[in-house]
Order: C-alpha cells, then structure tokens, then sequence
C-alpha cells in the first residue's frame, strides 16, 4: 500500500474586490514562511565515532637516524613541492601539468558538481516560493460558460523537516563536497610525482643513452682489431664471434632505451596536457637533483591528516553515516504545506485593477502504514554502505601505510646499494683498464679484454638504474606522506 495522506482541511479564503486584501494574503504568507523556516527538529543520524586505524603505532623500517631527522623537519604535508623540487626544467613541467593535465581539470569539475549537488539539497531545506498566473473555462449549472483567473504567489509542498530527513540528506551531500575537494588534492599529489618520476625515468635514459654510445664505440674498435687479428690468423673464429655478439648486444641495449626514452616523452607531453615547450629551462643531472633527503615519516596516526586519499574515504564514511539518519526518519510522519495568496477574476482584463485577493492554506501529513518492507530495506540498505565505507576507511590507511613502510624500506636500502654499486662500477672500471693495459702487452687474450668490457658495461647501466630508484624513491617518500598538495 502507499502512504496514507492525512489531509488538514485547508482554507481558502476570499476578500472583496481589490488590492488591499492581496496585501493582507502576502503578509500572512511571509509570516507562514518565518514559521517555516524557524522550524526546528530532530536528527535520528548515528553518532560518529572514527574507526581506529588498524596498523602498528610506528613504521618499523624508518631507521634511528631518520627518526631523529623527523623530530626537528617540518611536516611533509607543509613542505611545497616548490621547495621539495630544486631541479628548474622539472619545476615548470609540474606548473605547466598542474594547468593543463586533464585528469586534474576533470577533478576539479567534479568539485564543481558535487557542490551544485549540495546546493540543491539545501535549497530543500527552504520553501519554494512561485509566481504564477491560471485560467480555466467550463460550463457551470444553468449551461452557461464560466471563466475563472488566478494570479499570485505560492509555496508548493513544503516539508517542515521534524524528523531530520532533509538536513540529513543536506550533510551528507556536503560530505561528498569535501570528499571530492579531498580527492582533487590526490589527484594533484599523484600527478606531481608522475610528472617528477617520469621526468628522472627520462634523464636516466640519458644517461644509459650516454653510457651505451661509449661502450658501443669501446665495442666496435674492439671488433676492428679482432677482425685484423683474424684476417692476420692472429686470432681464432671464436674470438671474432665474441667481439661481434657483444657489439651488437650494445646495439640491441642502445635500442631499448631510445625507445623507452620516447615512451617517457610521450609519457610526459600527456601528463603535462600539452606539446613540451622548446624553451624550457636547463635541466640538473640525475644525480644533481638535491630533493629533501630527511622527510619526515612522523607515526602512521599522522597520515590521516596528511593523506587526502584518507581524508575523502573518512568523508564518504560521513555521506553514509548521514544517510541511515535520512533512512531512519523516513519511519516517521512527513508533514508538506502548500499554500498561495493572489488575486482572482472572473475576467483576465480585470484580473489585476479589480480582482478579488484570495489565499489558501493546505497543511498535509503522510504517515508510512504500510509499505511492503521497503523503508526497512531502505535503511539496512544505508547501513550496510556505511560498513562498506568503514572498511575502504580502512583500507585507505592500511594501504597508505604499506606505501609509506615500502618508500621507507627503499630510502633504508637504496643508499647502501648504490654506493655498493659505485664501488663495482669503478671495479669494473680498474679491472678494464689493467686487461686491456695486459691484452696490448700480450699478458691478456682477446676473451679476458671483452668479459672485462661486458663488465663493465653491466655495472655502468645498473648504477644509472639504482641512481634513478633512489631519486625517484624519495619522490615517491614525498607522495606517499602527503607532500605536494597545498
């Protein structure tokens, strides 16, 4: 069954011809719309308690130095990405995404719709005042033709909000205004560390680029004195094979990274939203970056303030939490006025200069009798989404915790294994120069000068990638602490 609409009788009331009257009807609708707006009722929304986070009180793989750098550095969530960033061509690709990435535009129109969202719940909370003119024609009794027009304002279904249901729909439409203002912030975080990342991933392969082109020339003369040697049968075909397999290896390797190269060209031209400038400021080497090394981690509690990303599932707890209240008063009477003040006419010539002022007033009262179990399933409905928000809370913590422990674990590591790899690189670089010091002496065959090349050349290319993990680890430290959003 539907809801039963218990009906006050209404009052229409009829004054003698004239305006005077029409002002008397406004004065009893602008009183009747104080009542209304001075009414004030209860809330049957749930009180909120936040969830406690369900990780350790501390990030374990943080070491007793960084701790101690922690308790003097500012908060990461303060540090501008301005300040964080030192590399000048770097800076103005993230001014250039932050104006023109579309992922960040269509994040800040979602602002935009969730906020217009929530005006109209507002605007619920308020009559409705219209203005308009009616006309009808029909025959009355005696067969005669009679006309009939009205003209006036009126109040059309007004709820008076007893019960909570209209605010508690208006709260959690302004929760999801905050979420979305929240989530444009995360969007915002994540591009600048895409556009920073994708930026280092680009300088390495520079320096790969660079390196490659020095062992394919160190490759190719290696080669044109073998292949002497072999036409000399001063050399075996084994010894030539070799030369030849590792200059081409160099070739295959100097392929890759000028395609990867291009892909983080073109990487980059779509996060920044738009063809790269030509006269872009000088850039630093990978190695020059001089990004904040001691960001302070603080304790897992402190990411709920500093996250966006938790801050917005937090906001949709309280869009759902403000629901069950909505779901919740919907058990209970709704009370609607209507009601209007104008004049009427028996002709529309006259309906303004000697019409008769008129006014009603029709009070409604719906009470839920019985509806088949769907307010019931309505608010199990809205519970069950706020434990399902309960849950992405907490899962937005515990994955915010989990990056911040990885970016930890790798600002722990990556110092001690590029230094590792430095010292092999220069290793390796000792060991080439005494083999082929030997090889022209004739201490050395042609196999000890190219294992010591190949190497080498191994050891140049993963102390450029520990290079670039490092740079771009701290990146990612920023991020994942709530860096780069204010």
């Amino acid at each position: 069954m539907n809801n039963l609409p218990m009906n006050t009788p209404h009052a229409t009331r009829f004054a003698p011809h004239g305006k005077s009257r029409l002002s008397s009807g406004l004065l009893r609708m602008t009183a009747l719309s104080a009542a209304l707006f001075a009414t004030v009722g209860c809330s049957f929304i749930p009180a909120y308690e936040r969830p406690a986070a369900p990780v350790a009180g501390s990030f374990a793989a943080d070491s007793a130095t960084g701790a101690a750098a922690n308790a003097t550095a500012a908060a990461t969530d303060d540090i501008a990405w301005q300040d964080f960033f030192k590399d000048a061509r770097l800076k103005r690709l993230i001014e250039l995404s932050l104006q023109n990435n579309r992922d960040l535009r269509i994040a800040v129109l979602a602002i935009e719709q969730t906020r217009a969202q929530y005006n109209v719940r507002r605007a619920d909370e308020m009559p409705t005042l219209n203005a308009g003119i009616t006309g009808s024609r029909g025959p009355v009794a005696s067969g005669a033709i009679n006309s009939s027009y009205t003209a006036g304002l009126s109040v059309t279904a007004y709820e008076l909000d007893f019960f909570g249901r209209v605010r508690a729909l208006s709260q959690a439409a302004q929760a999801q205004v905050l979420g979305s203002e929240e989530a444009r912030k995360t969007v915002q975080i994540s591009l600048i560390a895409a556009v920073a990342n994708t930026y280092l991933s680009l300088l390495a392969n520079d320096e790969l680029l660079r390196v490659t082109r020095e062992s394919l020339a160190t490759r190719q003369e290696s080669l044109r004195l073998t292949q002497l040697k072999f036409d000399n049968e001063a050399a075996s075909k084994l010894e030539l094979s070799q030369a030849q397999s590792l200059l081409e290896g160099a070739k295959a390797a100097f392929a890759q990274t000028t395609r990867l190269r291009a892909q983080d060209e073109n990487t980059l031209t779509l996060l920044v939203g738009q063809p790269l400038p030509a006269d872009l400021p000088a850039g630093l080497a990978i190695t020059a970056q001089g990004m904040l090394p001691d960001l302070p981690a603080g304790v897992p509690s402190e990411l709920l303030a500093r996250r966006p990303d938790i801050r917005q599932a937090e906001q949709q707890l309280l869009a759902n939490n403000a629901n069950i209240g909505a779901a919740r008063a919907a058990f209970f009477p709704r009370i609607a006025l209507t009601g209007s003040a104008g004049v009427v006419s028996n002709d529309l010539d006259t309906l303004f200069s000697n019409g008769t002022s008129a006014w009603t007033f029709v009070p409604q009262l719906l009470l839920p009798i019985f509806d088949y179990g769907r307010n019931q399933a309505n608010l199990e409905s809205a519970k069950v989404a706020r434990d399902i928000a309960v849950a992405q809370y907490e899962k937005a913590i515990q994955t915010g915790f989990r990056e911040v422990a990885d970016a930890l674990v790798g600002r722990a590591t990556l110092g001690e294994q590029l230094r590792a790899q430095n010292a092999q690189m220069a290793a390796e670089k000792t060991r080439m120069d005494l083999t082929d010091l030997r090889f022209k002496h004739g201490a050395s065959n042609a196999f000890d000068v190219l294992d010591a090349q190949r190497s080498l050349f191994a050891a140049q290319q993963a102390a450029v990638l520990v290079q670039a993990q490092q740079v771009q680890n701290l990146v990612t430290l920023y991020k994942v602490l709530g860096g780069g959003w204010k």
